[in-house]
Order: structure tokens, then sequence, then C-alpha cells
């Protein structure tokens, strides 16, 4: 019997000591990822951040390369290039398909809903947001490990946006989407670029506001050299940035760095959005030593604001069924929170 053993012992050992070579030989799984921030702005950093404490928790098996926007491919196009393994991963606003299905606009920015992250994350999480970002994926074979937040955003602007009345005739840059249309019937003039070209068009002229992130990252970004008022504390836009990976190379993985993936992204996310939020604080508080101005809103012209969206949203239900399920669940989601009736 222990001649027995000892000959199993012996043969498993052997087979160990010609797999370690092989899997050693194979080396580490590498993915590219863009995103959609400039070098210098926090988001880019914590997903750097985010990408380092990978390869540590995978012990070396997953290694991330992050690139900023426009890297490897135009933002625009970074679905495109994860569907065809250009890069394994991307981290944008997922809006920016919302040319190959609107519902991906209303699910990860419905504006003027929400006001803390806590209360989208929670959407996503625990009210089937997050399947249903899957399910608006699928088509392209790309997976969302999982979503992260910058915060409600800001907009810088060369003339103070104190109400609603002020939107009218100002010539503002619009991503595609829910806003662009809520600016056309508040009566501004619309300009829809990518935000590599925001800081030039501000600093030509050609827009006078912009909507991009929260007070810090367009501080950050350079917006409040040129555009010195921004409205704070935000209320109109508070989107939602991916993980999303090619589904052929998430399906590769194995299970344990599946779960190590899907963790590191919760745990970027709230790393986000603390950090980012302390920026806007510091931000805010240096305002007027450095010339800059900060514009509240008050609750009775959100109201107004608000009123002109919800209209929007229920446009957007009339563009398909998926488009109109997302908006569905987040109004039901919103009337738990008593922000809508």
């Amino acid at each position: 019997m222990k001649k027995r053993w000892f000959v199993i012992v012996c043969v498993v050992s052997v087979l160990l000591w010609v797999a370690a070579p092989a899997a050693a030989a194979e080396g580490p799984i590498k993915w590219k990822a863009q995103t959609l921030w400039n070098p210098q702005e926090t988001p880019q950093r914590t997903f750097e951040d985010f990408c380092k404490k990978v390869k540590i928790m995978t012990n070396g098996r997953l290694e991330i390369e992050p690139y900023p926007a426009g890297s490897i491919v135009p933002t625009n196009e970074t679905l495109t290039a994860v569907q065809n393994n250009v890069l394994q991963a991307i981290h944008v606003w997922p809006g920016y398909a919302s040319g190959k299905n609107p519902a991906f606009a209303a699910l990860t920015d419905l504006i003027f809903a929400y006001e803390h992250p806590w209360e989208l994350d929670t959407f996503m999480h625990y009210r089937g947001g997050l399947d249903m970002l899957r399910d608006l994926y699928k088509p392209f074979n790309a997976y969302t490990v999982g979503v992260m937040f910058w915060g409600v955003e800001s907009w810088p602007s060369k003339k103070p946006i104190a109400k609603l009345a002020d939107l009218k005739g100002i010539k503002i840059r619009e991503p595609q989407g829910m806003e662009a249309e809520f600016m056309v019937k508040a009566g501004a003039a619309v300009v829809v670029m990518p935000g590599t070209e925001i800081f030039s068009a501000l600093d030509k002229g050609v827009v006078q506001a912009t909507n991009w992130a929260t007070p810090s990252i367009n501080d950050k970004t350079g917006f409040h050299q040129i555009a010195p008022f921004f409205t704070y504390p935000g209320f109109h836009s508070m989107p939602i940035g991916d993980f999303t990976v090619n589904k052929g190379e998430w399906d590769k993985l194995p299970p344990d760095i599946k779960q190590i993936l899907t963790t590191a992204t919760r745990e970027w996310c709230w790393d986000s959005v603390e950090r980012i939020a302390m920026d806007d604080l510091k931000v805010v508080g240096e305002a007027k030593s450095k010339k800059m101005t900060a514009v509240a809103w008050s609750t009775e012209e959100k109201a107004k604001a608000r009123k002109i969206a919800q209209g929007i949203w229920q446009d957007w239900k009339k563009k398909n069924e998926q488009t109109k399920l997302v908006i569905e669940a987040q109004e039901a989601w919103l009337r738990e929170l008593g922000r809508i009736k």
C-alpha cells in the first residue's frame, strides 16, 4: 500500500514539474484598454490605479494597459474596436453608442434624474440595470464587467447659467443623447463634438459653455481658464462609466480572474466617486481666489428643467422597446426614491 502511494506521489510530482514550465511559458494575459479621459483627469488616474491593482491581485496573470482618449481609436469608435478585438476593454460612457441603440443613452444618463451616485449604483446592481446594459452590449460581442461614476456633472460657461432662461441662445457643446435634445428645447444652440475638441472650441468661441464632467475634472482640463462660471451643486446629469470587455476574451478567463475583475471594478467605482468628490470640494473652496464662480440653481428652476426632461423621457420611450424598458425601470426606482410622482 505504501509503495502504491509512493508511486502515485511521484507521478503527480512529475506531471506538475512538466506542467509548470508550460504554464510559465504562456506568460500573462495582456489587454489594451482605452478610456474617454485625458491623461491629467482624475478618472484616468483612478482607472490606471485599477489596472495596477488587477495585475497585483491576479499575481501578474492579467495585465491591462490603460490608454487615454483617442490613443488607439476615436472615442466614438471604441465599441467597434472592442467588438473586433482591436481593444480588449473600454472605459467610456456607453451613450456614445446611442446611434446603434438609443437605449444606451437612456440607461446610462437619464437626464435630471439622480442626485447622488449611490442612487444610480443601487439601480444598476439591485434593480436590474447592469443586466440591461449587458443585454444592450450582447449584439456587439461585448460584456460589461461593471460600472463606475464620476459624480453629478457641471456646466462650465463664459457667462452665468443660473436659471433655465439663461440657456436661451447660448452655444453649448453636447454629446449625442437626451441632454442635446433638452438644450434645444431650452433654446440653446447645440454643437456636438468629442471631448478632445472642447478646450479649443471654448478658446475660439465656437461654444460658450459645455457639458463634460464635474467641476474638478473640468478644471484639470483647463475649461475654467476660459469659462470661469460653473454650476454647482450639480443636478442635470450623472452618467455611467463602464468597464466593458470583448466577450471572447472574457470567456477565456479562469473563474477566479473573472471574480477579481468584478470585485476590483466595484472598488474602483467608489475610489473614483470619493476622490473626485474631494477634488470638487477643493475647486469650489478655491473658486473665489482663482476668479471663478460657482452658480447654484434654485429648487424651483431645477423643477422646471426636470419637467422638460420628463417630456423627453416619454418621447424616447417611442424609439424602441429596449429604450422604453430601461426608462420605465428607472422611473419605477425614481418613484421609490421620491424624485418623481
